[in-house]
């Protein structure tokens, strides 16, 4: 099995060639690169007694896989510096690229960033940068769950179920069965009316859980499986 030290002599190399002095298992992290401040890529490293308060510091946890373990370790290094990545192998096939930009994303919001490192050839690519997160609000996301609470009629659910959800529209749904039950084929319009479900005629039309079926044009009554469903 490959091994963490794999990782080393890349990260170590790529560090270097930003100007850091680089060494290894400094106060527990797998990887401490220091370079004076301001200095930018490619300057000279600096002699250890010039290191002060003000240098550049980065810190690298190394890891064959992603793992909670990996991020606990991580975001504990957030403690001496704000610039902590973790490194890992690159993926492989399409799967090992899902899994991994998914963990980018819980990267991200932890403010932590991400190497991944090509053993075959040492190449170290960025997939991000350390930084604050600043999670961008979706108000459509926002409001449809608003309006799915507004609309549900109590609490039919029990939170952490993977089971069926009853929501707001199968519960419209179950009230216009039961009203085609008992006054038969209707009109859409009467039957929004009737019941107060605005887009009565849609639910009827769109006939999601097959309850439904047209008799004529905007008249809906119940379908015969339903029918036979009920007796």
């Amino acid at each position: 099995m490959m091994q963490e030290t794999a990782l080393y002599a890349p990260v170590k190399a790529w560090l270097e060639r930003l100007g850091y002095e680089v060494k290894s298992e400094i106060g527990g992290a797998d990887v401490m690169a220091v370079r004076p401040a301001g200095s930018g890529g490619g300057a000279a490293p600096a002699p250890p007694e010039y290191f002060s308060q003000d240098e550049e510091v980065v810190l690298i946890e190394l890891k064959t896989g992603f793992s909670l373990t990996l991020l606990q370790q991580a975001v504990a290094r957030q403690s001496v510096t704000d610039s902590v990545y973790v490194a890992l192998p690159r993926w492989k096939g399409r799967a090992g690229w899902k899994a991994f930009r998914g963990n980018i994303g819980l990267c991200k919001r932890l403010g932590l960033g991400v190497l991944s490192v090509r053993l075959s050839d040492g190449f170290v690519q960025v997939h991000h940068d350390p930084a604050p997160f600043r999670p961008r609000k979706s108000t459509a996301r926002r409001a449809a769950m608003l309006g799915e609470f507004v609309r549900r009629n109590g609490d039919p659910n029990q939170g952490g179920t993977r089971g069926r959800l009853i929501t707001a529209y199968r519960q419209d749904a179950e009230r216009l069965r039961a009203y085609l039950a008992t006054e038969g084929p209707s009109k859409g319009a009467h039957v929004a009316k009737a019941t107060g479900i605005a887009n009565a005629t849609r639910i009827m039309a769109d006939n999601h859980y097959g309850w439904f079926e047209r008799i004529e044009r905007g008249v809906y009554g119940l379908s015969a499986a339903n029918r036979a469903h009920e007796t």
